[in-house]
């Protein structure tokens, strides 16, 4: 039996040559201003290429493009059995150029290639190849109205859909929404993070390349303040589909109400909340759990464990794995296949990380980690960071750090642990242990969030929906729920003579 190629990542990426023109009506073509910005890698901090900053002129254009698409049919008045076919073969594109993709997302959010091989990839295949498959499996209904009369409940494409994606998961969170998006026959303009477009440009080629028509998927890169406001605030815009932080959510609703009144979904922000508590006999796989939901994608993710809340007679024994996790766990370039724990978005965000580091250290002990390493390198690392001791009150525990920042919280018993959990303005996910089953019943059924893990921690399949509570959001990705999204609901009366 043959070994398994080792890859060089290096060589490959000294080798690539990203695109970064926008992608519009099947082409890529330059910003109408001329004007790029620079896209930075954060491991090294190395020029990847330049791309192109989208403004409302170019905006308009990709809108223009994809309402001709919708009302001329080309995808639209497809049979679903057609356009699952295309969407399939999309998949299977992906799926043929993982390896580029995978470099694509490392390179150019930081995230170690492991994950990008072996968790985003997969994902992405996955949720378009399941949409595919939904599509032709959706009945529509006849309402039990009167003999006299035959009422019919039929889906239809929304539209012309925006989509506005985060830098952390870009080719996931892409396809959480693109997938229902144009399985249900919208055309679609994406508008990626600007620390994050590459692979959002790929896929748009493999897009046509599946069959996908011209106009019908079109990315246009650039900042939120000029694209996204833009594509926000369009009349011709049906509706538009954000994930991202609560305050931009708010614009977003903003924009909404000042246009069209376009339909919107968000999924915003978190501080979710992980309990163990003391009738937990596996403490050791709660510890793990708790490690790896706020330090895997180097905390970078809306819905990490952020609030660890121990039960006081468990405490010392599961803040002592999470430490000896920890410390096995430090930044190193993602391009090594060993890395667990790679590089910061950027720049910027990494000194935000370091303003909450600094914060905590005022409002409770730090425990471990910290400090920003690797700074030889000029890429963006931050050690795992541990508090111990935090006051649900403090900002660390209130606000979305978005970095490997645990904040850990003791309490005494399920009482306290549930009104502190609950006690945040998010709610998009939180996680208990208990191996008493009501307990686990009775803090599943009090904690206010969208998603629940029980005896687990960031379970994961598309077939479930995913969103929040309060101010984590409006709407579900993933599931059949996704379609409620990007379809309207028509009755239609006929008198029966």
């Amino acid at each position: 039996m043959s070994k398994p190629e080792v890859i060089n990542w290096h060589e490959r990426a000294a080798a690539l040559k990203p695109e970064g023109q926008a992608f519009i009506n099947g082409q890529y073509v330059s910003a109408l201003s001329g004007e790029t910005f620079e896209c930075v890698s954060p491991i090294d901090g190395r020029i990847l290429t330049q791309v192109a900053a989208c403004d409302q002129e170019d905006i308009e254009q990709a809108v223009k493009a994809a309402r001709k698409a919708f009302e001329d049919g080309r995808w639209a008045l497809r049979a679903p059995a057609e356009r699952k076919k295309i969407l399939l073969q999309f998949a299977d594109l992906i799926e043929q150029h993982s390896e580029e993709l995978a470099l694509l997302e490392t390179l150019d959010m930081g995230k170690p290639i492991r994950d990008s091989r072996s968790v985003d990839v997969p994902a992405t295949v996955r949720c378009f190849r399941w949409y595919a498959e939904a599509v032709d499996k959706l009945y529509d209904e006849v309402a039990p109205t009167s003999p006299s009369m035959l009422a019919t409940i039929t889906r239809e494409a929304l539209g012309v859909c925006g989509i506005i994606v985060p830098w952390n998961f870009p080719m996931i969170m892409a396809a959480w929404k693109l997938a229902p998006a144009l399985a249900a026959g919208n055309s679609v303009i994406l508008k990626p993070a600007e620390q994050s477009s590459l692979t959002a440009l790929r896929l748009a080629a493999l897009a046509l390349q599946a069959g996908i028509p011209e106009g019908v998927l079109n990315v246009v890169t650039g900042f939120g303040p000029t694209a996204g406001k833009s594509l926000a605030l369009n009349m011709d815009v049906d509706g538009v589909f954000f994930t991202g932080s609560t305050q931009v959510g708010k614009y977003i609703m903003q924009y909404a109400a000042e246009s069209n009144m376009k339909r919107i979904g968000l999924e915003c922000g978190g501080k979710s909340a992980h309990i163990i508590l003391r009738d937990c006999e596996h403490l050791d796989e709660a510890a793990e759990a708790a490690a790896f939901g706020i330090f895997f994608n180097q905390g970078e993710m809306c819905s990490a464990g952020s609030r660890l809340i121990l039960d006081e007679p468990v405490r010392d024994k599961v803040l002592a794995k999470i430490q000896q996790m920890a410390q096995n766990m430090q930044p190193n370039n993602p391009l090594e296949s060993e890395t667990r724990l790679g590089a910061m978005v950027d720049a910027t965000h990494t000194q935000r990380v370091m303003e909450y580091i600094a914060s905590g250290k005022q409002e409770a002990q730090l425990l471990l980690g910290g400090k920003q390493v690797r700074q030889e390198s000029g890429g963006c690392y931050i050690e795992p960071t541990i508090f111990d001791h935090v006051s649900n009150k403090a900002r660390i525990a209130q606000e979305e750090i978005f970095g490997p920042v645990l904040s850990v919280i003791t309490v005494k018993g399920l009482e306290e642990a549930l009104q502190i959990a609950n006690d945040s303005i998010y709610g998009l996910a939180a996680g208990v242990w208990s191996d008493n089953v009501n307990t686990l019943m009775k803090a599943t059924r009090a904690l206010k969030a969208g998603v629940v893990y029980a005896n687990c921690y960031d379970a994961d399949d598309i077939t479930t929906p995913f969103g929040g509570f309060k101010q984590s959001g409006i709407g579900r990705d993933k599931s059949l729920h996704a379609f409620d999204k990007y379809t309207e609901l028509k009755s239609t009366w006929l008198r029966i003579r």
